[in-house]
């Protein structure tokens, strides 16, 4: 078993190295901002306000608001990663690695949109009348040929791994050892409690995710900023130099200090980027199948809104973990207290118990809301090879193996779903870039027409007739 963990890992390591996956995904976000020409930093407020204060957009076709897509979608991202996972880039690759993590945010925001808009433009209505879509259906239908065929099976293929992986047995895993530190939860009572309030969720379906998450991922993420807010005050005199940390060490390496070993500049690059694709997801596709499901009149509608959602993740959240774990100084504890590192972080800036709290209870809002999310991705994947019956077959195993998590060890589950979300990613980068063409020229025919997102729908349906769309 030993020598399956070490090729696991050697296989990971590769995937994610600075020679396969980390180029691929920076160059493809990089690829897709040129050609989208900064759609990211010109359009930024005008999303934020369609997607977070604007009325939603009741008249399109779709199953959700384009604000539940949001919050969905926010709910399988915004998890460990946030916490654990800023932690970890930060104990192996320096103060440095949290702006190569906000690098991939920016550019990952052009991937997000763009997978997004796919979603979007190529969804199919299933046959229980609901609107499905993602890499599993854009990469076919937008490639013709065998190649998009491949792109799409491989994608789908590594989607339903990652889903009980990445999705369900480390994030339910993660549920237990929460609750476990701050309320002395034996782990088999936090399964079964899992167990029962996702099964109640999944009963509805898509419309029960998305009015549980619309709820309740703002109500999370509020908690858990409100917090790193308060740490970040008393301790106010440390930000700059922590900024100034940050900046430096992104292009000189940090030295040894403490318990921290000292990293380069490739190491810090490496843990950042890898880190910051944990955590936001852009690129890896899976976001998409949650926007598919919106009501919105035009694709670049959506994809604008959920483009938000990298935003929201890593230039947010990210930060806040990642300046109070540096303002604080606990990013010199060393790799080895990476997993406590953010929890001790909040301690050490708030009295009393409160900052282990905080975070211990932070960690179950957010991994089980990744579990909540992450259970529609799998779904619909598993939708698209054996048609709509193997919804609920899927959604009953896996509200099971959710409490298999919660008491098992799972140093391999851990690799595995790293390594599954790596391949996942890889068809679907493929695709954005050969229809990047077609994203652009789509999008800035839009956006000339719309520059603001105020057309009614009766304008932009005639949009779609003067332009010859066959999209509905």
């Amino acid at each position: 078993m030993s020598d399956f963990n070490t090729l696991l890992g050697d296989i990971d390591t590769f995937v994610w190295g600075p020679f396969f996956l980390i180029p691929l995904l920076l160059g493809t976000g990089l690829i897709l901002t040129i050609q989208l020409r900064g759609i990211q930093f010109r359009t930024l407020f005008v999303a934020l306000r369609h997607g977070l204060i604007d009325p939603n957009d009741e008249t399109g076709e779709g199953d959700i608001t384009n604000y539940q897509a949001l919050t969905t979608a926010l709910a399988a991202t915004v998890g460990v990663g946030n916490i654990v996972g800023v932690a970890t880039a930060i104990a192996v690759g320096g103060p440095g690695a949290l702006f190569w993590m906000w690098v991939t945010g920016l550019v990952g925001m052009a991937s997000k949109y763009s997978e997004a808009f796919l979603g979007i433009r190529f969804r199919t209505t299933d046959s229980a009348g609901e609107q499905s879509g993602g890499p599993q259906y854009y990469l076919e239908r937008g490639i013709k040929g065998p190649l998009g065929k491949i792109l799409g099976i491989a994608f789908t293929l590594f989607a339903i791994v990652a889903s009980f992986g990445i999705g369900n047995l480390t994030q339910a895993n993660a549920v237990a050892t929460g609750l476990e530190d701050a309320f002395g939860i034996a782990p088999n009572v936090s399964g079964i409690i899992m167990f029962v309030c996702l099964g109640a969720v999944l009963l509805g379906g898509i419309q029960a995710i998305g009015r549980v998450t619309s709820a309740f991922v703002p109500l999370m993420i509020l908690i858990y900023i409100t917090g790193a807010i308060t740490v970040l005050v008393i301790n106010a005199e440390q930000i700059p130099g922590a900024f100034a940390l940050i900046f430096s060490d992104a292009f000189s390496g940090t030295a040894a200090t403490g318990g921290f070993l000292g990293s380069g500049i490739i190491l810090a690059l490496q843990m950042g980027v890898a880190r910051g694709i944990f955590s936001n997801e852009s690129g890896m596709g899976s976001a998409s199948i949650a926007a598919a499901a919106a009501k919105t009149t035009h694709p670049v509608r959506q994809g604008l809104v959920s483009m938000t959602q990298t935003f929201i993740d890593t230039i947010v959240v990210v930060t806040f973990t990642g300046l109070v774990i540096i303002s604080t100084g606990t990013w010199t504890n060393g790799k080895d207290n990476a997993g406590t590192m953010t929890a001790d972080a909040f301690s050490a800036g708030l009295p009393g118990h409160w900052g282990g709290t905080i975070v211990s209870v932070s960690l179950v809002f957010f991994a089980f809301s990744t579990i909540i999310g992450w259970s529609y991705y799998g779904e619909r994947c598993v939708e698209r090879l054996v048609g709509r019956h193997g919804a609920l077959p899927y959604r009953m195993i896996f509200t099971v193996v959710v409490f298999f998590g919660a008491i098992t060890e799972l140093e391999t589950v851990w690799t595995l779903a790293d390594l599954a979300n790596g391949l996942m990613a890889l068809p679907n980068l493929i695709g954005l870039i050969l229809l990047s063409g077609f994203i652009a020229k789509e999008t800035h025919a839009y956006l000339k027409f719309d520059p603001k997102l105020k057309a009614s729908p009766t304008d932009v349906e005639k949009f779609l007739q003067e332009q010859g769309s066959d999209w509905k």
